[in-house]
């Protein structure tokens, strides 16, 4: 979805840590969320739309979504991640 140049050059804008593709797994248990209407973005806004992917931080605590084949980096957009 996201071309490998574009993927060297994005970055966490909080943390300006590196990221890489979520899983589709991933992305369809987030998808099952937000459906239920139980997820919840970093601002504590239930997420409405669903995603077509997305990009995980380094740290594997947050997930900027992918819609439309635009990834979202907005911090408070971000999906928190358990663990």
């Amino acid at each position: 979805m996201i071309s490998a140049e574009l993927l060297k050059i994005l970055c966490c804008p909080e943390t300006h840590q590196g990221l890489h593709p979520a899983e589709a797994g991933l992305i369809e248990e987030l998808n099952e969320k937000i459906a239920a209407g139980r997820l919840a973005n970093r601002a504590d806004q239930t997420v409405q739309l669903p995603i077509d992917g997305g990009l995980i931080r380094e740290d594997g605590k947050f997930l900027y979504p992918i819609r439309d084949n635009i990834p979202v980096m907005l911090i408070d957009e971000a999906i928190p991640l358990g663990g």
